[in-house]
């Protein structure tokens, strides 16, 4: 009754009596049996592991009527636990699909009910909730139909990502700042293509104001897939044909480009929700999102449906129709270095976007990283974007005005105003740190905070400020809420919010149900990493599935808690070098080491344990222990004139580093025999794609300098001069 009540206020009551009055089916009960279990896929050209959906990747398509019954077994063969979050739903807290939070995981071997009322229509989608199964193939589209009868033709796509990599080790890469993606997409922005592309001012603005290259997408993807396949053909359309396709971006990381060869998208729902139709060229829809376009068929021919990925990588198709092929027009390359401009201009040095410029934008009004497509900025045509005439914006002359889709533009058919009720006001800041990938709100992972207390009956009103470059799509769970875009009572419903940077955007949502909620950023290495928040309401009666909230939320919070190590090994003709680190989102353990061929050149190792500060990260405060030897002819001493006289020593010590600007550490120290050393370090200078120049020098008078040409993942070639070993060179592995 909950469920039925909040869909009452949500998609007005005047539509629900319309459904109701036309039916032609009994509500009935419909009851499906989802098997996970392991597979192999074949992809990209090699063997790789996935996780299926009665033996598919995405999972079946799960069709129910507005007030069926679904009763939905989920059969776990996996010898791992698993989960089913049934995304956009309206439906019992206890059926949310959370592992811990809402819901008991699904054990290995074990099967799991999940029954609830469906009191919606709309287009959603179903995933696993635990660790990084989604990213392997756990998902699935659900299409709730409206209880009347219809001729009209419809196709879902579901849109998804693949990569060939392990989630685990993808996780454990972007914590620890590997650019091999960035390398495998030709998005290095190095110093050489600077200089090529008449950008070196560029790039050194960049890294004067400690920023790393522009990054449009985290991760790189061997394929992008259209319901499983790189290549989905539907021939059974025909001249004049119009087809409402339900459209799910099921990826982990991936936003997607939306264009069709045959003309204009109609929007005519987002999230499930409906929306008053409105025609554009293209659309970006974002993780998690869901949005039912109508597409015509002209001709007797096969029209290409595209989807492009956010960094122009790949694509991926559905063809719509038979005959002679109709491709649409590819995007072209992104433009990083104007896009690495804008963002200099958008960032101050202290790390926070600079809003005194009066660029502070709400709703996709504007999308910041226009400057970076070749098709707008090309010619000397306008484009209209987001709604508006943007006149400083170009584009190329063969393709003629370009209307592109942004939230302004969607209009509820009904009304949307909640019930009267008090407000909570809520400020979300999103915050984060993309080279250490920590993401957060307030500058708080979801282990580093308590739940948000909520009452029935309030009006819950959420400002949300993205101070990072990177967009997020916040997912509310169990609620649609309204985006108050100008629409006034017309506001649209969602349940996901694609928030750009340096957006201020703000939501709200009627308090109507009970037990815990989860908001986060739906893609999923950032929700792994600690961005979101629990919405808790008070009084909530218990969930049958969570008997110790207490202890459920402890683990709910081991997600961003997870350690990530990596180790680095150097052989070379004058011995060996490398470093074994373990870091999470706060804290870092460290050891390097350097061992020479003889006496002389001795060995070395140097360990700290510290916890990064601030919202930026740039400071960090450690301990540690430091063990050398050297056979000595004469003693060392400082720039500070103090003396070492012994072979061997071993001592305690204890300091800061910080991050300066050009992204250079500065590590200061003082260890236990009173002995001080300041030390200026940067390991990954990008002169090329492949070549990196790293440096060192410090108050011991010893210094380092030398270059590293990565040839894969883990491996590199290595050259160096050392102050105590002098020239070598050899080869570094890397994990």
């Amino acid at each position: 009754m909950k469920a039925v009540f909040l869909y009452i206020t949500l998609m007005s009551l005047c539509s629900m009596v319309a459904a109701q009055a036309s039916l032609n089916t009994a509500p009935k009960v419909v009851r499906y049996d989802l098997y996970v279990g392991d597979s192999m896929v074949y992809y990209s050209g090699k063997m790789s592991h996935a996780l299926t959906i009665n033996g598919t990747i995405p999972g079946p398509v799960l069709h129910f009527t507005e007030g069926d019954t679904a009763e939905i077994y989920v059969h776990n063969t996996l010898k791992e636990e698993t989960s089913i979050h049934w995304h956009g739903l309206i439906l019992p807290n206890q059926y949310d699909g959370v592992s811990y939070l809402t819901t008991r995981p699904v054990k290995a071997g074990e099967t799991h009910l999940y029954r609830f009322p469906v009191v919606q229509h709309g287009t959603y989608w179903y995933h696993s909730h635990t660790m990084f199964q989604e990213q392997s193939g756990m998902y699935g589209a659900i299409v709730f139909h409206e209880r009347k009868e219809t001729t009209a033709k419809e196709y879902t796509l579901l849109l998804s990502d693949w990569t060939d990599m392990h989630p685990h080790t993808v996780n454990r890469y972007l914590h620890n700042a590997n650019d091999w993606f960035a390398i495998k997409k030709g998005s290095v922005q190095s110093y050489a293509e600077a200089i090529q592309h008449k950008h070196f001012k560029t790039k050194v603005t960049n890294e004067w104001k400690r920023m790393n290259a522009m990054d449009v997408s985290d991760v790189y993807y061997e394929r992008f897939l259209s319901n499983g396949k790189e290549t989905d053909e539907q021939p059974q359309f025909k001249a004049g044909d119009k087809v409402r396709l339900r459209i799910i971006n099921g990826s982990s990381s991936t936003y997607f480009w939306l264009n069709y060869a045959g003309g204009k998208l109609t929007v005519v729902a987002n999230d499930g929700a409906d929306v008053e139709p409105v025609e554009v060229d293209r659309l970006l829809v974002g993780v998690s999102e869901t949005y039912d376009v109508i597409v015509t068929i002209p001709d007797n021919m096969q029209y290409q449906f595209l989807a492009t990925a956010e960094d122009r990588t790949r694509s991926t198709s559905l063809w719509l129709g038979q005959g002679m092929k109709m491709p649409a027009k590819p995007l072209p390359r992104l433009k990083y270095f104007e896009g690495m401009k804008m963002m200099n201009d958008m960032m101050k040095m202290d790390g926070n976007l600079d809003t005194s410029t009066g660029m502070q934008m709400s709703n996709q009004v504007m999308d910041m990283n226009t400057v970076m497509y070749p098709e707008i900025t090309g010619d000397d045509k306008r484009v209209k974007h987001a709604g508006h005439d943007m006149q400083n914006m170009q584009m190329d002359s063969t393709a003629g005005d370009i209307v592109t889709l942004n939230y302004g533009m969607l209009r509820a058919p009904e009304k949307t105003t909640l019930p009267p009720g008090p407000v909570k006001l809520l400020h979300f800041e999103l915050t984060g740190n993309m080279n250490r990938y920590v993401w957060s709100i307030n500058n708080k992972v979801v282990s580093e905070t308590d739940k948000i207390l909520i009452k029935k009956g309030e009006i819950v009103r959420i400002v949300l400020y993205n101070n990072t470059m990177m967009r997020h799509p916040m997912h509310l769970h169990g609620h649609f809420f309204r985006v108050l875009n100008g629409q006034g009572e017309y506001s649209p419903l969602k349940t996901v919010l694609d928030i750009m940077p340096m957006e201020v955007d703000t939501i709200e949502f009627a308090a109507t149900e009970s037990g815990d909620w989860f908001f986060h950023c739906h893609i999923l290495y950032h929700m792994m990493s600690g961005m979101g928040r629990v919405f808790s309401y008070e009084n909530s009666p218990s969930n049958p599935e969570v008997p110790d909230p207490v202890k459920a939320y402890r683990m709910l919070k081991k997600d961003d808690r997870m350690l990530y190590p990596m180790a680095r090994v150097g052989l070379e003709s004058t011995g060996s070098d490398g470093e074994i680190v373990v870091a999470n989102s706060r804290y870092r353990l460290s050891t390097e080491w350097r061992v020479g061929l003889n006496d002389r050149d001795g060995y070395e190792s140097e360990s700290h344990f510290g916890r990064y500060l601030g919202k930026n990260q740039w400071l960090f405060p450690y301990i540690g222990w430091d063990v050398r030897y050297r056979k000595m002819d004469e003693p060392e001493k400082n720039l500070f004139s103090q003396k070492n006289t012994k072979d061997f020593r071993q001592v305690f010590h204890v300091g800061v580093e910080y991050t300066l600007p050009m992204l250079i550490v500065a590590d200061a120290s003082v260890d236990t025999d009173g002995k001080i050393r300041v030390q200026l370090t940067r390991e990954d200078v990008p002169l090329t794609r492949r070549l990196r120049f790293g440096f060192m020098v410090n108050t011991d008078k010893e210094y380092m300098a030398g270059f590293r040409y990565i040839v894969t993942k883990n491996f590199a070639f290595s050259t160096h001069y050392d102050s105590d070993m002098g020239l070598g060179a050899g080869i570094t592995l890397s994990y």
